[in-house]
């Protein structure tokens, strides 16, 4: 078993997005859709996720953007995010413990919840999503 760490700063972070794409560019039923969509683009993509969760677990806001307008048309159901959300905590609980880390786990159950009820009212709705 490896030994768990804090989530303390930049490094900490790309290994846990590293990873956690990683394993979603494997997954039956995520890679599909993420392969999809990044193509040949997963270099800028997960700098993106660095400079996401950098601000989001380290206060230093070095993304800024609308993270919800590249995924409104996404073709994913509940399922999708409930296996997003499975991943991603069992990537967090490989590599880290403390505070930091379930903050992770809770922003990243959060994201999920809010982006699937965007998605849902979207594909119900003639608006066009903004933010």
């Amino acid at each position: 078993m490896t030994e768990t760490k804090e989530i303390e700063n930049l490094e900490d972070i790309q290994l846990m997005v590293d990873s956690f794409y990683g394993r979603i560019r494997q997954d039956e039923m995520l890679g599909p859709v993420f392969n999809n969509v990044i193509q040949d683009k997963w270099p800028a993509h997960l700098e993106k996720m660095y400079r996401f969760w950098e601000t989001v677990l380290l206060d230093k806001h070095s993304y800024y953007g609308a993270p919800f307008v590249p995924h409104a048309k996404l073709p994913v159901q509940k399922e999708h995010f409930d296996r997003w959300i499975d991943l991603f905590s069992a990537t967090v609980d490989t590599f880290f413990h403390g505070e930091k880390a379930e903050r992770a786990k809770w922003q990243g159950n959060r994201m999920a919840e809010m982006f699937l009820m965007k998605i849902q009212y979207h594909r119900n709705s003639s608006s066009i999503p903004l933010i």
